[in-house]
């Protein structure tokens, strides 16, 4: 017979960034609406170094819906991801409700197919779920003409996820309601603000983390009684004041809070029980090797934190790059790569001065640091218009 006439394919494709907590988030008190027991404060990172792209697709021709990530087809029933469809959908039903179908918008019964890329190793144990949902729900809004909050639904494809809907330096409000409408991602300054500001990742090497993010906080709430005081007590206090080094741009106090508020997240990970260490020999290496270059300078230079796993993030600004990165190559020289060593924006070269060195005092552990990652703070979710760059081609199938 005659070839069936393709029907049009719709198709949306975004980016979105990467967040790194510097009060971190540890603990929900809904799980299924995932709403945590107390506000954080984060710093979304630059696209160009680190993002994750979506492509969303759909046609009245697909018969099932399909997900591709980084390029394997993967299990489009993931009941945080079918959360997030769900919820974007309901949202543009909502928002046709009164309008008369004339100009035809997508038909929400369409099957879709949707397409995600990291432009950074998932193995790196480099946090890939906020960028990922953050991107999946700015990609489904544009597919389905939905504007307005939407963190609160990228809230609930994972936790962290809502804050890397803005960019900048963004603040999760808690929030008090049971329904969790009041549990969203506020801008406390846009990446403009501190054009200093810049962000080294050390990639350590090791495997997977033993303790996935979701059940070790549920353990840390169900046993830690210094996660519920670090909640109830500390964290409102370094809240306010983090936000307000942050306005004033004064690095001495929002570095030392940084590294506090990290020491205090893993020590509730020691006191849960059974305990769990995310920090490895090298994580402590690095910790102490950041003390001891702050020491020599007399002033908090550099500020490391730890997520749920080994990798450092260290926060400096930008005339400190290039000295602490010779640091790092010091006291970790690279095993092999030596040109990929340093990856991302531009590091200038410097010399170490000898004080400088003996006040490091540390042992070389070559090839413990696979890697340095240089960025700084970036933008929130973008829409890509090049149709060049989307993840599925005209046939909803990916490139």
């Amino acid at each position: 017979g005659e070839m069936a006439e393709e029907r049009p394919v719709t198709i949306v494709t975004c980016t979105a960034p990467v967040n790194i907590a510097v009060i971190k988030y540890w603990g929900k008190r809904d799980n299924d609406l995932i709403l945590p027991i107390n506000s954080s404060l984060s710093v979304t990172l630059h696209q160009d170094q680190l993002k994750t792209t979506t492509t969303a697709a759909t046609s009245r021709d697909f018969t099932e819906d399909r997900l591709w990530l980084n390029g394997k087809e993967a299990d489009i029933g993931h009941p945080r991801l079918q959360a997030c469809l769900r919820e974007v959908r309901r949202l543009a039903r909502k928002r046709r409700g009164g309008s008369s179908q004339e100009q035809a918008p997508l038909n929400l019964s369409y099957k879709i197919h949707i397409a995600s890329e990291n432009n950074f190793p998932t193995a790196a144990g480099l946090a890939s779920s906020a960028a990922g949902y953050a991107c999946l729900v700015s990609t489904l809004a544009r597919l389905y003409g939905v504007e307005g909050e939407l963190s609160e639904v990228a809230r609930r494809g994972s936790g962290s996820a809502c804050r890397s809907m803005l960019g900048g330096f963004v603040q999760w409000q808690q929030g008090e309601r049971p329904d969790g409408k009041d549990s969203l991602a506020q801008q406390v300054a846009p990446e403009t603000h501190w054009p200093e500001l810049r962000v080294l990742i050390l990639v350590v090497s090791g495997e997977k983390k033993q303790v996935s993010s979701t059940a070790g906080m549920q353990t840390s709430v169900d046993t830690s009684a210094l996660l519920k005081h670090r909640a109830e007590v500390v964290v409102p206090k370094r809240l306010e004041l983090m936000v307000q080094h942050i306005q004033e741009k004064n690095f001495e106090g929002f570095g030392q809070l940084t590294m506090q508020d990290s020491n205090q997240f893993h020590a509730t990970c020691l006191d849960t029980f059974p305990p769990i260490f995310y920090l490895t020999d090298i994580s402590r290496h690095i910790i102490t090797l950041a003390h001891r270059f702050n020491a020599h300078h007399g002033c908090t230079k550099v500020a490391y934190t730890f997520d749920a796993g080994p990798n450092a993030v260290i926060f400096m600004l930008a005339d400190t790059v290039a000295q602490f990165v010779e640091v790092v190559r010091h006291s970790f020289p690279p095993a092999t790569n030596g040109d990929q060593f340093v990856r991302g924006l531009p590091v200038g070269s410097a010399s170490l001065p000898q004080e400088l060195l003996e006040a490091l005092g540390t042992e070389p552990l070559p090839g413990a640091v696979r890697y340095i990652l240089h960025t700084k703070p970036g933008p929130g979710p973008q829409l890509v218009d090049d149709g060049s760059q989307h993840l599925l081609g005209a046939d909803g199938l990916p490139c």
